[in-house]
């Protein structure tokens, strides 16, 4: 029967590609589902084997280690040359933009707000 191995909703297409490679490296078998034409289906990589869990949980641990390893110095390397992006540094670049989101949250708490206490609640 066939097992969950790696949902992909909401997965990086380099992370998910990588993933396949390693897989397909490691001569574990797996099939992929996608989302189907509405979305609505769940996109995963299923393991085809149960014999296999063991070692691709191995496999996409270690994988998810690493990637995360990678993710979190490159992210400490922006930081260090000053270019990792911030909220006060998003406003100076979108100023408009960043206005209207904040205008956009105030308006929907104050409506919130506004009925809750029109309903006596």
């Amino acid at each position: 029967m066939a097992k969950l191995l790696f949902p992909l909703r909401g997965v990086p297409e380099d992370e998910a590609d990588e993933v396949r490679d390693l897989l397909a490296e490691q001569d574990i078998d797996f099939y992929e589902t996608s989302a189907g034409n509405w979305g609505m289906s769940m996109p995963a990589l299923w393991l085809r084997n149960d014999a296999d869990l063991e070692k691709a949980r191995s496999v996409l641990d270690a994988y998810q280690q690493q990637r995360f390893l990678t993710a979190r110095e490159n992210y400490l390397q922006l930081k260090k040359a000053g270019r990792q992006k911030t909220l006060l540094k998003g406003f100076t670049e979108k100023p408009l933009l960043y206005s209207a989101y904040i205008l956009m949250k105030v308006l929907v708490v104050y409506v919130s707000i506004k009925l809750l206490f029109e309903l006596g609640l």
